[in-house]
């Protein structure tokens, strides 16, 4: 391997233990928030994904240090570094929670897929850790599904419109930023046509001044 693709490789990981160390805190707020009929099950079923996925952490921060570099868990860094948003539901039923967790793992999953695909051609040895991890992360994600789930398969919603502030936390803050930047574009529009409506307002006014004097003129006259 060379230094270059090293370098590659560590910046990947390093991405991959933020979303780690986040997903074990985010498993842990939960289960400290977790409430309704559910509890109970829900509330013990995360203890031992927590303790799994900090093992990945580990592993992950091992890797970066037997590559040459300082890996780094700090909360600190975690927030500059990451391209996604806090967990937004607090206390909460359940099924909430659930349907919220379903979509924060398929982003861990995504990420950590596209890492395999990326290390194949730069390293088995750290492409090999991230499949372990996929075994594990995909059964949790089953066990999440299994909740939400009814006879047919269908997924059970939670509160109206968790889900999506769910995904809007996991999406990439770029994203985000463009389409603040689009929005407030719009207004900017607006209040162009306004003042452009506001200067045509005096000519118009000013017309209709000339054409009193006009009239006043003519008056005088006769």
């Amino acid at each position: 391997m060379t230094t270059a693709e090293a370098g590659m490789v560590i910046d990947t990981l390093r991405m991959r233990l933020h979303s780690l160390n986040d997903l074990a805190l985010t498993l842990k707020h939960i289960h400290w928030n977790v409430v309704g009929p559910h509890f109970i099950a829900v509330h013990t079923m995360l203890d031992p994904q927590v303790d799994a996925v900090r093992t990945m952490a580990d592993q992950t921060a091992e890797r970066i240090s037997t590559l040459g570099a300082s890996p780094w868990g700090t909360a600190g860094v975690l927030v500059r570094e990451r391209n996604w948003d806090d967990y937004t539901i607090g206390r909460a039923d359940a099924i909430e929670h659930l349907g919220a967790l379903d979509l924060v793992y398929s982003g861990v999953i995504a990420d950590h897929r596209a890492a395999v695909v990326k290390f194949d051609e730069l390293d088995l040895v750290s492409q090999d850790m991230m499949i372990e991890h996929l075994r594990k992360l995909e059964l949790y994600h089953w066990f999440v599904r299994a909740h939400l789930e009814n006879a047919s398969g269908a997924l059970v919603e939670g509160r109206a419109g968790a889900r999506e502030e769910a995904a809007a936390a996991r999406t990439p803050k770029a994203r985000k930023a463009a389409v603040r930047k689009t929005a407030a574009r719009k207004p900017a529009t607006k209040r162009a046509s306004s003042g452009a409506a506001k200067s045509t307002a005096p000519k118009g006014r000013a017309t209709k001044t000339t054409k009193t004097a006009k009239r006043s003129t003519a008056s005088s006259s006769k």
